[in-house]
């Protein structure tokens, strides 16, 4: 080949070709033109889609679980699953709301106590003893289930949140017509990215994910952090619980069934690779976003059943994840 001429799909300092690039930033930003593409058509098709009133409700109602999402990220990119986070989402408003009665310092610190206490043992469990993370989480979200009835009676008893106290504020309040959750779950979602893109633990966070036994031969503390992530993951779904709580005035016991599925299904649909070393805490706010989205259009129609979002869903996150497996290949080829 002469000298001056330049492969199509190489760059002149021997850089990713253009190929490698499309599919990198398709797997990446995939989700979020998805997203655009079904807000416009929804905006087209329903007079009532953006409106005040329902753009803040699905505000609202994604911002739970996008925390719960949050954590997540940190597990599946170590290569790993969560499937305790909907039964600590529960356990943690319940703690909450009866925490509330001895102020607002009790009604947070408690769940995320609780919680995190939980996630710890999880992380434990799976990096020292060499438990498949499926088992381990499985386990505790049996376990934490059980907490749950046992504090309350066997699901009878429902505490209630004082509406005038400053803890309820946090799950009722807005700023700037903005709910105060929002406003929380966006700066744990900037602190997520600085952590994950920008510190040392994010980059162990990606090496553990990519090779694990690569990232050890370089000195990564693998053990401590899957413990960490697993942590992280049982204090977001805590923290998560308690501002739900603060928003219904009250721990329902009835709460987090499936969230586990949900939140992963948000972090796969956002980008992040299920074998881990790959994602971004950004992309898992845009799938949460765009499964939010996708159940307030079939609320509109009004014909649906409610049963057709999980079809939907579910339909959705399997296109994404062949879609996600071919770009990846592809990556690897090029």
């Amino acid at each position: 080949m002469p000298a001056d001429t330049v492969h199509p799909d190489a760059d002149e300092q021997g850089g990713p070709g253009r190929a490698e690039r499309l599919s990198a930033l398709a797997q990446q930003h995939g989700a979020l033109v998805t997203l655009l593409l079904a807000m416009v058509v929804a905006s087209l098709s329903f007079d009532t889609f953006l409106t005040g009133d329902n753009l803040e409700n699905m505000a609202l109602s994604s911002a739970f679980l996008a925390v719960v999402a949050l954590g997540m990220t940190f597990v599946i990119v170590t290569g790993g699953i969560d499937l305790s986070v909907g039964s600590l989402f529960a356990l943690g408003g319940v703690l909450a709301a009866w925490g509330s009665q001895y102020g607002t310092a009790v009604a947070l610190l408690l769940p995320l106590a609780v919680c995190g206490l939980i996630g710890l043992v999880n992380g434990l469990l799976i990096a020292r003893s060499g438990l498949a993370p499926f088992i381990v989480t499985l386990a505790a979200m049996l376990g934490a289930r059980g907490i749950l009835l046992a504090v309350t009676d066997e699901g009878s008893r429902t505490y209630l949140v004082d509406k005038d106290s400053f803890f309820a504020t946090l799950g009722q309040g807005s700023l700037l017509g903005i709910g105060v959750p929002v406003w929380i779950t966006v700066a744990l979602f900037v602190l997520g990215a600085v952590v994950l893109r920008r510190s040392r633990f994010g980059q162990y966070v990606y090496a553990v994910g990519g090779n694990e036994d690569a990232a050890a031969l370089m000195g990564a503390p693998v053990a401590r952090t899957k413990i960490a992530v697993y942590t992280l993951s049982g204090l977001c779904a805590g923290l998560a619980g308690a501002l739900n709580a603060a928003w219904l005035v009250s721990g329902v016991t009835i709460l987090g069934s499936g969230m586990e599925l949900e939140a992963i299904s948000a972090v796969v649909i956002g980008g992040t690779l299920l074998t881990g070393g790959f994602g971004f805490v950004s992309g898992s706010l845009v799938g949460v976003l765009l499964l939010k989205v996708i159940q307030n259009v079939i609320n509109q129609i009004g014909s649906l059943d409610s049963a057709y979002q999980q079809v939907v869903s579910g339909a959705f996150l399997a296109v994404v994840v062949v879609a996600q497996t071919w770009l990846g290949h592809r990556r690897r080829m090029l």
